[in-house]
């Protein structure tokens, strides 16, 4: 290698350490904001079970699983 490429490779190091403190100084001092935020209580789910609609589930139905060939 010429001393160009190692003294290229020195200072795009150098750059990279630089930045890299920078990020990581501003993560550091910046460090996380002490707000404080109001969320929603859910409702429990109940174990109670729900009969489906007639209207829909019924034996005159569509079963959408079987195969029904149009035209033969």
């Amino acid at each position: 290698m010429k001393k160009t490429d190692i003294a290229m490779i020195v200072l795009i190091a150098g750059f990279s350490v630089l930045v890299s403190y920078l990020v990581i100084n501003s993560l550091v001092q910046g460090g996380f904001s002490e707000q404080t935020y109001e969320v929603k209580e859910t409702s429990p789910i109940s174990n109670e079970y729900v009969k489906p609609s007639s209207d829909i589930f019924n034996s005159e139905a569509i079963n959408p699983t079987v195969q029904i060939n149009i035209g033969q």
